[in-house]
């Protein structure tokens, strides 16, 4: 039977707080018809929001429209922000200031671990510098929101206004941007004979599974949604999402709380810790660029995918009906791990 979905209108739920337009939007909804058939299980369909288009496109250009919003209003000069050195939303937001005409301060973290040299030189760090991000590096495990803080109090000491972008845009307000983002996948299949028995997502800062749970609830679909996390374990990863669903909701002052049963998280892909690669991201990456010609990226949607594949391999889904991957983007980072991806790296 047909997604049942009412049509309601976003706009209306989400009136009370501006936007500024970056993405392109409404994204694909593409059938992955090759590999579906080649895996033998369910149909795969991904979202498509690596073509959001802005900044290199990606998940991060959703939230930002709210958090950009917001900067403005407050009448920012510059805009701080943090995460990994191949961060795809420190891209992202240095791209939103490049528009917007924000200064950009960002943070990175540097990771723990080997990594090839073009971690720190190609892929999104180079892209960074491109849009004219002043770029802060420290070591790994430091603390980012308090360094956040404590670099806002110095610009305002200096005069200036700040504006902080929490790590991966994953406040409540940047998690307004998946709420709008399950409405419009609502509308792309609310036609189907079967809804999707899944939508499935790398996981991480929490905004993305965060809002999308909540439009869905919302809504009033009923959709399981699945995140594979990338660097904590389920039970951590849950936790974050439940905490800022529930934020997410009373921002938008809706009365019915999230079930605690629709956060559902997988860790089993994380592998050494985050952004550092697995076996099975590189076959995942390989895999869906030799069948689809799609690009996934080697920190998020990388280890996602892989956690379809090994979803399907153990036959989590009904064979022949549809399964939702979220793609949300990355693919520059690719550019950062040469000897993993390339047949050089995956041969040895």
């Amino acid at each position: 039977m047909p997604v049942p979905f009412d049509g309601a209108d976003v706009a209306a739920v989400l009136s009370g707080f501006s936007r500024v337009e970056l993405a392109r939007t409404p994204t694909p909804l593409d059938h992955a018809r090759r590999l579906s058939a080649e895996l033998d299980g369910p149909e795969i369909w991904l979202k498509r929001d690596d073509e959001t288009g802005f900044g290199g496109g990606g998940n991060k250009v959703r939230k930002l429209e709210y958090l950009m919003a917001e900067a403005q209003q407050r009448g920012a000069e510059i805009v701080l922000t943090a995460g990994g050195v191949q961060s795809n939303h420190v891209r992202q937001t240095a791209a939103a200031c490049a528009k917007l005409g924000f200064r950009c301060d960002v943070t990175l973290e540097r990771p723990t671990g080997s990594m090839e040299p073009e971690y720190h030189t190609s892929g999104n760090r180079l892209l960074d510098e491109l849009f004219g991000a002043e770029v802060n590096e420290v070591d790994a495990d430091s603390d980012l929101d308090e360094i956040l803080a404590a670099r806002a109090k110095a610009l305002e000491a200096e005069g200036l206004t700040p504006y902080v972008v929490p790590v991966g845009g994953s406040s409540p307000l940047g998690a307004l941007g998946y709420v709008r983002a399950a409405f419009e996948l609502c509308h792309q299949i609310e036609s189907w004979d079967t809804p999707p028995r899944a939508i499935v997502h790398a996981t991480g800062s929490a905004g993305t599974q965060a809002g999308l749970l909540c439009g869905l609830h919302i809504a009033g679909v009923d959709l399981s949604v699945i995140g594979i996390c990338v660097g904590r374990s389920s039970e951590e990863q849950a936790d974050k999402v439940s905490a800022l669903a529930a934020l997410v909701l009373e921002l938008i002052e809706h009365p019915d709380p999230l079930p605690e049963s629709a956060v559902r998280t997988v860790d089993t892909y994380v592998g050494d810790g985050y952004g550092l690669p697995t076996p099975e991201m590189v076959e995942a990456v390989t895999r869906l660029a030799n069948t689809e010609g799609v690009l996934l990226d080697p920190v998020y949607t990388g280890k996602a995918f892989a956690g379809l594949l090994g979803l399907i391999a153990a036959e989590t889904f009904e064979p022949g009906l549809p399964v939702v991957f979220l793609h949300t983007g990355g693919a520059p980072a690719l550019f950062a791990y040469p000897r993993t991806i390339g047949r050089s790296g995956s041969a040895s």
